[in-house]
């Protein structure tokens, strides 16, 4: 990571130089048009902290510690870049300076204005490690409401996920204590929820309806509402895709509903608050009724809508919808033991949907279907971790290091899970048959997968509306690892982890023992914490 580091100052990462900036081009190179490009800042200033991530054992180093600095390269280095106003700034919130955001990734045309990415990686690390940038990334999908009302998030042809904007604007609190970013983006929030809510909340069902959060292209789906012939990859262009109950949806708007509860208590609207509340306790139930499987010990896939299985549950495993069932709590302890117990691996890790639909194979994988994707299996990882199985986390950490290293310690889109090998997958293409996708490089969200699993997996960061409490998972052989330099709020703090496992046998913050590993929302200064482990 020496491009981010050789800074004079570890909180001052400049993106962009003065020619680079005088020409309108963000850190990625992105050109502005011309119009844009003159009225920008002749030198960018994005504020980043970046911590060094240092194990004992140089073999662990080699594979863990470097693959922090390739993911702090992907994110600041090649990803963070120019927030052109006409293009990111629709509802007028973005600052400007530092006029910055992270965009999805290498090989995509620009604009990249997706609200899953733009959260996703908020969420995962951007709004940690670079806050104003973090912001800027959440109010860039950000839109005036219908006939230039008050803003809500984008209303694109992918509504079913812009509730995973909710959560990262939570997550973006949590984190900076920010009261004015709150009360704005409670505003979005709550409108936006009721948007979907009033389309497409199916009132016997007690669930939300549409595809699943990760699944916009239709090789994630079995048939129907996959069906032969039809022109094209977009799951919404199929018969009744929009009708579909899926896991991973709905367990993301259960956690939508709990940070709306959480940013109402915290606001002082109690009422809006208890009535979150309720609302994602009904949801969970439905989840639970609906989707686990019992004899199974896991959830299933979806329930079908208005096509020829309406009602019928696809069993098939959903990694993003059994990743986000336990961190948002949707799956108690006892279903949480058991659906980690059964989850299948493939060879390079936890897939998108397992197993392959009969329209694939493990010669000609669908895109959607039996691939690893990073940030589905950085989730995966991170609830692993927070569920108590080390074990489980460090596969998922193992597996996730040896696919970047296969390809240069770059982040791409997605892998191949029985080779290893970068593959986009296949899918339907515009003429009704399958098509060969390539995966694309430097893929933002696959790092911050790589920052999530280090930040909330190993150092087991949990962040409240109070303060940060840690509760690591420090896998047997990895040796002593310390996180030095991580800025939270108006404190840095350095972690150090020594022994195995998951259980807290002692801690000490600056030289005096502490009863609990934990740090007050409101403190500032320079700290130490030193956690020794014991046992799982």
């Amino acid at each position: 990571m020496s491009a981010a580091r050789g800074t004079t100052s570890r909180r001052g990462f400049l993106a962009a130089g003065a020619a680079a900036g005088a020409a309108g081009l963000g850190a990625a190179g992105a050109a502005a048009p011309a119009a844009e490009a003159a009225a920008a800042p002749a030198v960018r200033r994005v504020v980043y902290d970046l911590p060094t991530l240092s194990f004992d054992a140089s073999a662990v180093q080699d594979r863990l510690g470097t693959l922090y600095d390739a993911a702090l390269t992907d994110i600041v280095g090649i990803n963070t870049t120019y927030a052109v106003p006409g293009t990111y700034d629709k509802a007028g919130l973005v600052s400007y300076p530092p006029g910055s955001l992270v965009r999805a990734g290498g090989g995509y045309p620009e604009p990249q204005r997706w609200t899953r990415d733009a959260a996703i990686n908020a969420w995962s690390g951007v709004s940690l490690l670079g806050p104003s940038v973090g912001e800027n990334t959440l109010w860039s999908v950000v839109d005036p409401g219908e006939g230039g009302g008050a803003p809500v998030v984008q209303q694109d042809n992918q509504w079913w996920d812009q509730v995973v904007w909710i959560v990262g604007a939570w997550n973006h609190y949590l984190v900076t204590g920010d009261r004015d970013f709150l009360t704005t983006a409670y505003g979005v929030a709550a409108r936006t929820l009721a948007l979907r809510r009033a389309a497409n909340f199916n009132d016997s069902a007690g669930l939300f309806q549409g595809p699943g959060y990760m699944n916009d292209g239709i090789a994630g789906y079995p048939a129907p509402p996959w069906a032969a012939g039809v022109d094209s990859s977009f799951v919404l262009d199929y018969p009744h895709a929009d009708e579909l109950m899926v896991l991973s949806t709905n367990c993301l708007y259960h956690g939508a509903h709990l940070a709306l509860d959480s940013m109402a208590t915290e606001l002082g609207h109690t009422s809006a608050a208890s009535g979150y509340r309720t609302a994602a306790t009904s949801l969970r139930s439905a989840i639970d009724r609906h989707l686990w499987r019992e004899e199974a010990g896991t959830y299933g896939y979806l329930v079908h809508g208005g096509d020829a299985r309406a009602g019928q549950v696809d069993t098939s495993q959903e990694g993003a919808g059994l990743a986000l069932a336990v961190l948002f709590g949707v799956a108690d302890r006892h279903r949480t033991r058991l659906l980690l117990d059964h989850a299948h691996w493939q060879p390079h890790g936890i897939v998108n949907v397992w197993p392959h639909f009969p329209r694939f194979s493990d010669n000609r994988p669908g895109r959607h279907n039996v691939m690893v994707w990073p940030m589905v299996h950085s989730l995966f990882g991170h609830a692993a971790a927070q569920a108590g199985r080390t074990d489980l986390f460090a596969r998922a950490v193992d597996d996730l290091a040896g696919l970047v290293h296969g390809t240069g310690d770059s982040f791409y889109e997605l892998y191949n899970s029985v080779t290893g090998a970068t593959d986009g997958g296949w899918q339907s293409d515009g003429s009704g048959s399958q098509s060969h996708f390539d995966s694309q490089p430097d893929q933002a969200w696959s790092a911050t997968g790589y920052l999530r699993l280090i930040h909330h997996g190993l150092l087991g960061l949990r962040l409240s509306a109070d303060g940060l409490r840690l509760a690591p998972s420090l896998p047997e052989g990895w040796g002593s690892v310390a996180l030095r330099g991580l800025a939270y709020r108006d404190m840095t703090l350095d972690i150090e982890l020594t022994g195995a496992g998951n259980r807290i046998h002692d801690c000490v913050i600056d030289g005096r023992r502490a009863r609990t590993p934990s740090l007050p929302a409101h403190g500032s200064g320079h700290h130490t914490v030193r956690i020794a482990l014991s046992g799982a």
